[in-house]
């Protein structure tokens, strides 16, 4: 399934956002920054991964459900299986 671009542009966002925050860390590692900011930090950008991969998710279950004799669309069965390699 080809996901929509125009609902994909929040997850871009979200995406960048992502990898700046990485980047930071990366940043506070070569300073020698304290163990507990980079966690912090660390964490931070695997929470904004993760929603980035439940809206893409969720994007392609709204699909599947507006769109449900598209050829392309994800069964249920594919749709979980993205979903609980998220968990």
């Amino acid at each position: 399934m080809e996901l929509d671009r125009d609902e994909m542009g929040k997850v871009v966002n979200r995406l960048k956002r992502a990898q700046g925050q990485l980047a930071g860390v990366l940043r506070m590692i070569d300073e020698g920054r304290d163990c507990e900011d980079v966690v912090t930090q660390l964490a931070a950008v695997s929470r904004a991964l993760d929603r980035a991969g439940f809206a893409i998710i969720a994007t392609g279950m709204k699909q599947c459900l507006t769109e449900p004799d598209a050829k392309d669309t994800l069964d249920v069965a594919r749709l979980e299986k993205l979903f609980l390699s998220l968990a």
